[in-house]
């Protein structure tokens, strides 16, 4: 009697499960409203949470914090389950981590993400074919903008009904910020990054510019920038292969349109994503990069579903080459090495353009009915498909030599902070120790006028380069470049690089003298000085012949004599990143 009321209740409790299992709805509100609606950020993470507890193959897992107060979250996809991260960072198979509401107003990765899983959980022949795959996907990253929901701030764009702003909680853009991190969001992400190191990564956007037929794009991170193996085949094999599998889905796809106040038909250059963008930064650790820009003209219905299918692409081609993308990002680190010089600037190569057979709309420049002035104006009844000019190569501007490592002063703690969040590794001298070293002196640099991203940011900088001993004291830094993260060693601690932390004014102290002289008091330092020192006498006498506004002002020549002498602070100018060779 006993044994037959315990077969009952398991009989039972195994009904109530499958019961349970069906009766949980997970169609999307996206689907709900006939692909007009994008769920609030509660809901979303909601449905996530009902995935997971209905379905063994997905985990989610939260990390850190965000400027909003709220953890940022991972939702993975794994057909044997996953249940703690380290498990995550463990896993052999192909690994694709996808980023959804960077900008929350650009909503159609979000809605298309929770299809994705969704559908890959409760198919058997989805979850065979990415048996070897580990999903993971970030439900929404700038949660302090989608929870600051609107319907007008996407002037542009063509649905969903409402949706977050661009700006998170404390209005920084995010995909600004992926080098500087200078928000929560920033360092949770790279917290999750470096546990997935994705294979591929994908984030998801939704395109301003001009008009065309096409509804999707896409933008890989600048293939000449990846370099390498990786680089070539990125451009070479992804690329085509992932446009043919759209096609082959009767989706049309081009490069994303990188023109504004011009039409496409003069031929547009590659968006080159520098280490400040999403792509770029993960680039810096060998990950083949891909943003989705939807075209915002396009019904939202037809945006999402095309991202939905998009993803599945992107799978497919993960599957079928993990072992040789993950052999290539294995020897990524040497490859770059053994080049011996690293290219921090690029220019666009006008003289080697692709050509793309382009679909768009005829433009034309009309009067303005709100204005007394021109408008450019796209006739959409009008679609054509023509040659056009694709710059997608870059060449080096700008070459530095590799070193062995680089030396930090220990009290430079935000630039530390960011190595440790990077999992950059590096050692600490044991003791006060002298080391010839190569010191880089800014010798010019422009600045923004304007505010940038919470920044008045650097550019056009110039180094001078010398060679001396110096002591350093116990506790600072040397760090190898020989590691993972050589990439990022080298874009952010050369102050010539587009995204280094000395233009992102991570270093300005060094910019303003903390001591100076009184010119009265100096006057009679400085004739000694001339009358004892041929060296300085000779540059003096120099500049005063070859430079007429020097000539001209007191004030300079003084000040040169003071620059050149021992009374001048080291400091000043002087970059406290020092180079090991």
């Amino acid at each position: 009697m006993k044994n037959l009321l315990l077969l009952t209740l398991l009989i039972l409790a195994f009904s109530c499960k499958n019961s349970s299992k069906s009766e949980v709805d997970f169609t999307t509100q996206f689907e709900k409203s006939k692909g007009k609606e994008t769920p609030e950020y509660k809901d979303v993470i909601s449905y996530y949470e009902d995935l997971a507890n209905e379905y063994s193959e997905i985990s989610m897992f939260s990390f850190g914090q965000t400027d909003a107060g709220e953890p940022l979250h991972l939702v993975v996809y794994n057909k044997e389950g996953i249940f703690n991260v380290k498990e995550i960072t463990n896993s052999k198979k192909n690994s694709i981590l996808i980023n959804n509401g960077i900008h929350p107003g650009e909503s159609d990765g979000i809605d298309a993400s929770m299809m994705l899983l969704r559908d890959i959980v409760q198919n058997d022949s989805l979850k065979k074919k990415y048996k070897n795959s580990l999903i993971a996907v970030i439900p929404v990253y700038n949660i302090g903008g989608a929870l600051n929901r609107n319907s007008h701030t996407r002037a542009n764009q063509n649905g969903p009904l409402e949706y977050g702003f661009r700006g998170n909680a404390r209005n920084f853009d995010l995909n600004r910020d992926f080098i500087k991190q200078d928000t929560k969001n920033a360092a949770a992400f790279a917290e999750i990054f470096h546990t997935v190191n994705p294979d591929i990564f994908i984030d998801n956007h939704v395109s301003n510019g001009a008009d065309y037929q096409y509804a999707i794009t896409h933008l890989f991170t600048q293939h000449n920038k990846l370099g390498g193996n990786l680089g070539s085949f990125l451009e070479n094999e992804m690329r085509p292969q992932m446009e043919k599998s759209l096609k082959e889905k009767n989706i049309i796809i081009t490069p994303y349109v990188n023109v504004w106040g011009n039409t496409p038909e003069a031929g547009f250059s590659q968006f080159f994503d520098s280490p400040r963008y999403s792509t770029g930064y993960t680039t810096l650790f060998n990950t083949l990069g891909l943003m989705v820009e939807t075209h915002m003209l396009k019904p939202y219905k037809i945006r999402v579903e095309q991202t939905y299918e998009l993803l599945f692409s992107a799978l497919d081609f993960g599957e079928n080459n993990s072992e040789k993308i993950k052999d290539f990002r294995s020897k990524s680190v040497e490859e770059i090495l053994s080049k011996k010089t690293y290219p921090i600037t690029y220019k666009v190569d006008r003289e080697n353009p692709t050509t793309l057979q382009f679909k768009g709309y005829e433009a034309t420049i009309i009067d303005s009915k709100v204005t007394n002035g021109k408008r450019l104006f796209y006739d959409t009844k009008k679609p054509f498909t023509k040659e056009v000019n694709y710059y997608n190569n870059f060449l080096a501007d700008k070459e530095i030599a590799i070193p062995k490592a680089y030396i930090l002063p220990q009290g430079w703690h935000k630039v530390i902070d960011r190595f440790e969040i990077n999992n950059i590794k590096f050692t600490q001298f044991e003791k006060d120790t002298t080391i010839s070293v190569e010191v880089h002196r800014i010798a010019d640099y422009k600045t923004r006028t304007s505010a940038y991203e919470g920044h008045y940011l650097h550019y056009n900088t110039k180094v001078e380069k010398s060679t001396k001993e110096m002591k350093f004291r116990k506790g600072d830094l040397y760090i190898p470049t020989h590691q993972n993260g050589v990439r990022y060693l080298l874009e952010t601690l050369e102050a010539e690089a587009t995204d280094s932390f000395f233009n992102w004014n991570f270093f300005d102290t060094i910019l303003q003298k903390k001591e100076g002289y009184s010119a009265y008091v100096f006057e009679d330092i400085a004739e000694k000085l001339l009358a004892e020192n041929t060296d300085i006498k000779k540059a003096f006498n120099k500049k005063m012949k070859s430079d007429e506004t020097f000539a001209k002002n007191p004030r300079m020549q003084l000040d040169f004599v003071y620059k050149n002498s021992p009374y001048y602070e080291p400091a000043h100018l002087v970059l406290p990143i020092f180079k090991v060779f």
